[in-house]
């Protein structure tokens, strides 16, 4: 576990600018940078980075937060891979805490191994790029398969020597120790002799999310039919091959952006889509595609496209990993190529703009799909007609929602020429449930409609908003000035001479966080927002545990999932930057100018809507034709008088929330 100490100094060593620049083109735009969205395509920026605050908004896509949330976003880091991420960046050495000898030298080996991999990367690139064997033998091989030079540097392509153990020995003589080169599978030892395990092959590093090498493919280049064409790292502590996907270090951010990841089978079917422009792909490298491995682009977007080849004997082999992806909640559709074709060799056929048109014109959705493939093999059989709609409505069965499990059976009953309820029916069977419920869905659902259908949805919306607006003001007040000191009106409950128990106004001093705490106190209201309640809860906390607020301090310690909320309230003002609303003559209300004046509106207009909801729910238990409501109407003409009161103090006459 990486020490608070260590994130401290991340945090107070990174510089939102220079994080954010590596990866977007930013200009000055007063004391604040801009750019374009790197989270969608736009042509004017929306993009804004605020130096003096260490934060960043996009406008486009409403996301926000600090250096390590722009990473988490971006490069879709965890949160401790984005700190280690910044701790590279900028030479912080990375404490562990809270771990026993035995974990500690587990990490220990874990990052040798890592530095093992990473050395041995670095070693077959320069083999392939610097040395007679490798340009004659692996770049030549390259080449023949069209790779351009940037495209081989992009994916670290590289070639082992011929030689017995050429990597071993510069290794060794770099200060490498033979266990890790042996628990990271690059050599083997035997006899006291150890050898280089990939020697003579093209090398295709294994990367992490993080970019992180934790393997290698190998291609051998001769005829040798002892030998395996390809050969894959061994399983090791850094390397699990069902958990890794071949190219998702370099396609993480289109597939983002793309909103669809394109799953392949190769490392070349990668490379070469890549180099055809469409670098949201990854490969499942040869092996069977697994649910870690679906979870791994699931971080990334809900839409899968698998790409086939033209075989029979493929299609039908692939076509069981559809299953796993419904199960994970992903959408899926389906792409096959010609016959004699896979994705590699069809890329290198085609531009740019052919491939994308191929894709988007063949690629079908996952019932569509099996329905086509499979029908070629049932023809007019009956009892084979019948096994494929089992098949088909299997799939569907692992369709966790359930509204696209049913809509996925009205489409295979339409394709199928089969009764709906019966398909329904044999859902019914596959999901455990009581066939008799399926029957009663449609009565049942008619009558939720109905309960529905009896409120006003223009009004619960306007509820919902309202009270939000509100609490967003709480948290806004709290962030932007909880730590200053302003006046405000106490009434209190004094005798007079006479004896009488009178109201008084007095003004007092209060810090404006603990202003709003003990009026929210004092009427025994919570946040109803989540989010809210719990930014409220850890700024109060940090408002106690800080002799002064820093609000730099805050943002560096805030939590990722506060980070967008909080990241949009405080760039208000620069979102009035961007879009110029001065130089409209549109002018944005200084709140600073009367800060007590705003708490107590915003705390009032709180009251205000909860005494409102309750008079609406005193009202709503009135029966007309009952004559037991005098207790009842006399709160409701109890509750308006405090209504009343709010308005004289706010000074204005008070319209209706509900």
């Amino acid at each position: 576990m990486i020490s608070q100490n260590t994130i401290d100094t991340v945090f107070e060593t990174a510089r939102v600018e220079e994080v954010i620049g590596d990866f977007v083109n930013l200009k000055r735009a007063g004391s604040n940078f801009k750019g374009l969205s790197p989270f969608s395509d736009e042509r004017s920026p929306s993009f804004m980075v605020s130096p003096v605050k260490q934060i960043w908004k996009d406008f486009s896509t409403g996301k926000g937060g600090n250096s390590v949330k722009f990473l988490m976003e971006h490069e879709h880091f965890t949160y401790p891979e984005a700190i280690r991420y910044l701790a590279r960046k900028y030479n912080i050495e990375i404490e562990e805490t809270e771990q026993t000898d035995q974990e500690r030298a587990i990490t220990d080996v874990r990052e040798s191994m890592y530095l093992v991999s990473e050395f041995a990367s670095k070693y077959f690139q320069n083999v392939l790029l610097n040395t007679e064997e490798g340009k004659a033998i692996g770049y030549s091989y390259f080449k023949e398969r069209g790779f351009t030079n940037d495209t081989i540097k992009k994916f670290a392509l590289g070639y082992s020597p011929e030689t017995w153990d050429a990597l071993t020995k510069e290794a060794l003589g770099q200060g490498y120790k033979l266990e890790y080169l042996e628990s990271t599978g690059l050599t083997i030892a035997k006899d006291d002799r150890p050898f280089d395990r990939f020697k003579g092959r093209v090398m295709f590093p294994i990367q992490s999310m993080s970019g992180r090498v934790l393997g290698f493919g190998g291609r051998i280049l001769t005829n040798d039919k002892k030998a395996a064409k390809y050969l894959n790292s061994p399983e090791s502590d850094i390397y699990h091959k069902s958990k890794v996907l071949y190219g998702i270090f370099q396609a993480k951010q289109s597939i983002a952006k793309q909103n669809n990841c394109y799953l392949v089978e190769g490392y070349t079917d990668v490379i070469q889509f890549n180099q055809a422009g469409i670098e949201n792909v990854v490969a499942s490298s040869g092996t069977a595609l697994t649910p870690d491995q679906i979870r791994l682009v699931n971080r990334l977007t809900k839409n899968i496209t698998v790409l086939f080849d033209g075989d029979a004997a493929g299609l039908r082999a692939s076509i069981r990993g559809i299953d796993l992806i419904l199960e994970e909640g992903m959408n899926v559709r389906v792409c096959a190529f010609p016959d004699g074709e896979d994705p590699d060799s069809f890329a290198r056929k085609n531009s740019h703009d052919d491939l994308v048109a191929y894709l988007e014109e063949n690629s079908k959705d996952f019932i569509q799909f099996k329905a086509s493939i499979l029908m070629k093999d049932a023809k007019n059989d009956p009892i084979k007609k019948a096994d494929l709609i089992r098949d088909m409505v299997n799939s569907i069965s692992k369709i966790p929602d359930r509204i696209q499990r049913e809509i996925y059976i009205q489409e295979c009953a339409r394709i199928m020429d089969i009764s709906e309820q019966v398909l329904l029916s044999t859902l019914a069977q596959l999901t455990q449930k009581d066939v008799a419920e399926v029957g009663k869905k449609q009565k049942q659902e008619q009558k939720a409609f109905e309960v529905f259908k009896n409120e006003n949805p223009a009004e619960q919306a306007e509820k919902v908003d309202i009270l939000y607006r509100l609490e967003r003001k709480v948290i806004e007040i709290l962030l932007l000035y909880g730590d200053k000191t302003e006046e405000f009106e106490d009434v209190l409950l004094k005798s007079n001479e006479e004896g009488e128990i009178e109201m008084v106004t007095e003004k007092k001093e209060y810090k404006v966080f603990q202003r709003i705490y003990l009026s929210l106190q004092e009427d025994e209201v919570e946040l109803s927002n989540e989010l809210f309640r719990n930014v409220f809860t850890d700024l109060i906390a940090f408002y106690n545990q800080n002799e002064s607020f820093s609000l730099e301090q805050y943002l560096m310690r805030l939590q990722p999932e506060f980070a967008q909320e909080v990241t949009d309230i405080l760039m208000e003002d620069e979102k009035v930057s961007l879009h110029n609303w001065e130089g409209q003559n549109i002018f944005a209300k200084d709140k600073q100018a009367s800060i007590a004046q705003y708490v107590s509106e915003t705390i009032l207009s709180i009251r205000w809507f909860l005494v409102d909801r309750i008079i609406e729910e005193l009202k709503s238990s009135i029966q007309p034709d009952s004559s037991d409501n005098t207790e009842l109407l006399s709160m409701v003409v109890d509750y308006s008088k405090l209504v009343n009161s709010f308005s004289k103090k706010l000074g204005r006459v008070m319209s209706r929330y509900h």
